[in-house]
């Protein structure tokens, strides 16, 4: 592996993100050229992990917050007045969200939540945002039935039941993968998400060998991977966490197993490439954003986020901060009431009117009203090549295999 730090912005980003930025400018703005607008700001809750097993994911989250705050309050606010984001810690424990919930639902500032981190967290809060008529909007939070819980449940987070289909093309359909085993992180996510893996695989013409559950705090994955070796698998997927991932791509290297490897893009991180080290390399996931994708809108938001960070956006912070814009279109589209206050009511409304806003994950967003998800999601191949994250092409190390 390079000897260098692969979460800062490689060499052969800098001109590109620097003439995209020039087609972009009149939509990101940098914060310095304007001021918002004054009065009391109106105010997001944000329902996430700063401490606990997931705090990591709450950090970047705050970065994508943060610039996208910076930017909307510089081109003067939402409907003249700032915008303002409440970080309550709820280390996703839905004991806690359930607590946070209610603190925000009883706080007339607050006009709309984001988060939970994990589905299970998010949706164990949902009826108490449901029933105060404050828009949920889980932003990523992947669970089939997480927009199920009422009309003011949204999420532009790709739909578990659309995303491991997908994962099941790349790694039956692109790399020709007929035998395969899979770990899974054995919380509501994982084993969702491996059920409807194992659903698309079996639909695809290709066989699941062995499914092996692990908890979040597991750092030992031997036993397990002795156990994946032995159902003599072609092909291993993980539904994973970066943190996790990584610990597994290790141990799993380590063994011999030297199969190609899938992961949900769950583990698309700079942080993955760190912890795994030259084990990541051959690893193959998909993600609806990807730093060097050439549009314009990302290349501006690549540069601004690198020059306030130091460090590349990921598919974490990247969704939040698009979550934030989204929301911010929201409040202007739904309009104010007489009295100056933003209503509930009408970000709600904005949501299911919303289009063409856009997205640095989506292109531009616009929402299906019924299913309050957001239509057409991209998604994007890539494999890890020299300790990066690159775009698939088929070529060695990832090119279709012939069937058996």
């Amino acid at each position: 592996m390079p000897n260098r730090r692969p979460s800062r912005i490689p060499n052969r980003l800098r001109s590109l993100v620097g003439s995209a930025a020039l087609l972009c400018g009149a939509l990101l703005a940098p914060a310095a050229l304007a001021q918002s607008g004054g009065g009391e700001p109106i105010l997001l809750g944000v329902s996430g992990p700063l401490t606990g097993p997931y705090a990591q994911y709450g950090a970047q989250w705050r970065r994508g917050f943060d610039l996208a705050l910076e930017q909307i309050n510089a081109k003067g606010g939402v409907a003249g007045r700032p915008l303002g984001i409440q970080f309550e810690d709820s280390q996703s424990d839905p004991k806690q969200t359930v607590a946070i919930a209610r603190k925000f639902a009883a706080d007339s500032r607050i006009v709309a939540e984001l988060g939970d981190f994990t589905s299970a967290a998010s949706m164990a809060a949902s009826p108490i945002y449901q029933s105060a008529g404050l828009v949920q909007f889980g932003f990523t939070n992947s669970h089939p039935d997480f927009t199920k819980g009422g009309d003011y449940v949204w999420s532009n987070a790709p739909n578990q039941a659309d995303e491991m289909p997908v994962l099941a093309d790349y790694a039956v359909g692109a790399l020709g993968l007929k035998r395969i085993a899979v770990l899974f992180i054995n919380n509501d996510w994982g084993r969702t998400s491996k059920d409807l893996l194992a659903k698309a695989v079996a639909e695809r013409g290709a066989a699941i060998t062995g499914t092996e559950g692990y908890l979040a705090d597991e750092k030992d994955f031997r036993s397990a991977l002795v156990r994946v070796r032995d159902t003599n698998p072609d092909g291993i997927v993980l539904v994973s966490y970066y943190t996790d991932g990584a610990q597994i791509t290790r141990q799993l290297r380590e063994a011999g197993l030297t199969q190609p490897v899938v992961a949900a893009g769950s583990v698309y991180s700079p942080k993955f490439l760190e912890l795994a080290g030259v084990a990541a390399n051959g690893v193959h996931t998909t993600t609806p954003f990807f730093p060097e994708d050439p549009r314009p809108v990302v290349q501006s938001f690549v540069k601004a986020y690198t020059a306030k960070h130091d460090t590349l956006p990921d598919a974490y912070s990247s969704r939040a901060y698009d979550a934030v814009i989204v929301l911010a279109a929201a409040i202007e589209k739904g309009g104010q009431a007489g009295s100056g206050a933003v209503e509930r009511k009408a970000v709600r409304e904005g949501l299911a009117t919303l289009s063409g806003v856009p997205s640095v994950v989506y292109g531009t967003v616009q929402f299906d009203p019924q299913t309050r998800r957001v239509n057409k999601p991209l998604s994007i191949r890539l494999v890890v090549k020299d300790g990066a994250f690159a775009l698939w092409d088929g070529a060695a190390g990832g090119a279709p295999r012939p069937a058996n």
